[in-house]
């Protein structure tokens, strides 16, 4: 396993991240995810340990919590300083006014919860889940400073921001010596690269690293999805509420790239989601993908995603059958790519 610093931060950490939004599994959506209990749960991390997949991701709001008390149980056994936690919180986690946001006191006690659940006294990367435009950043942002501190985190990172959310989180940050946001947990994949246009320039110059979720699209790039056939019974994208919930690309886009990673994965001999995960394991800013899996065979197949790249011309076949239209005013800068270059190309008019 290659390991990567996380933005612009002294952390080393695994490209490949173990996300356990499948552990749990105690309502509707998350059990479409997966429903994986303590004993299975101390195998799969087992697994990830022996393949340096030390990095184990989870959040407050997953399985009601659930997931990060798994999680606790499973590494257990394991030595504290070996394993790299990450969780999250802002989303609703009680019936009450304030068990929602980013306020000191939802995050104060969103964070001493997490920790009792995940039965340890720091985590080392804390994400603020989503932006929350009705706190004060300056209070957000004081408040993760206090946590740094006073050791109950190591690093600070945001996840699902938007350019001027990131951009002004960082310059407060800035202006007051407090800690800074060394990553942001994106949405990110061959069937999604809005990331590309924003978010991704941005991180390249403010040192800001990117952690993918659902890198194969939300299901979508599974190698199970085809053109003319069903969808596999086990599929998340089964539940209404899970495919509301997530990113909704044209089937017939979808189809044309999954045509180009099955053109590819015959030339490589490797599979469509370990083609789908090294393709973005090369993409800049990336410093680590968060990979999902309901059992031991899907946890193994997708660890082989690492350790080996894609050539050029595999990877420019790729970006060209995911090339879509862009936004403005993406596709008026693109064509002054002299005096603005994008990090990755960008097609005008694709």
């Amino acid at each position: 396993m290659n390991y990567r610093s996380l933005g612009r931060s002294g952390l080393k950490v695994p490209e490949l991240c173990y996300g356990t939004g499948t552990f749990g599994g105690t309502n509707e959506f998350f059990k479409s995810w997966g429903a994986t209990q303590d004993a299975e749960a101390r195998t799969l991390i087992d697994i990830c340990m022996e393949a340096g997949c030390n990095f184990f991701d989870t959040a407050d709001i997953y399985s009601d919590g659930h997931s990060e008390t798994v999680l606790g149980k499973a590494i257990a056994h394991l030595k504290r300083t070996d394993v790299l936690i990450s969780t999250k919180a802002t989303f609703r986690s009680g019936k009450g006014p304030n068990d929602v946001g980013s306020s000191r006191y939802h995050l104060t006690a969103a964070l001493e919860e997490s920790l009792k659940r995940l039965n340890t006294d720091y985590v080392d990367v804390y994400h603020l889940h989503a932006f929350d435009a009705t706190t004060p950043v300056e209070e957000t942002l004081n408040t993760l400073d206090k946590m740094v501190r006073e050791g109950k985190v190591r690093y600070i990172a945001c996840s699902n921001f938007s350019g001027w959310q990131l951009m002004k989180s960082l310059s407060v940050s800035e202006r007051y010596g407090w800690a800074r946001y060394v990553g942001h947990q994106v949405y990110y994949s061959l069937v999604g690269r809005e990331y590309e246009w924003e978010l991704m320039p941005l991180a390249l110059d403010q040192g800001v690293g990117a952690l993918v979720w659902s890198p194969l699209g939300w299901g979508r790039l599974t190698g199970k999805i085809r053109r003319g056939q069903p969808l596999p019974e086990n599929s998340r994208l089964q539940n209404k509420m899970v495919v509301d919930a997530g990113p909704t690309p044209d089937w017939e886009y979808v189809y044309k790239v999954v045509d180009a990673l099955d053109e590819v994965a015959k030339e490589t001999g490797k599979t469509v989601p370990q083609i789908a995960l090294n393709w973005l394991l090369q993409r800049p800013t990336v410093s680590t993908l968060v990979i999902g899996a309901r059992n031991e065979a899907q946890l193994r197949a997708n660890l082989a995603a690492s350790g080996w790249s894609l050539t050029a011309e595999q990877v420019e076949k790729l970006d060209a059958a995911s090339a879509v239209p862009l936004a403005y005013p993406y596709w008026h800068q693109v064509q002054f790519d002299e005096r603005n270059p994008f990090p990755v190309k960008q097609v005008h008019g694709a």
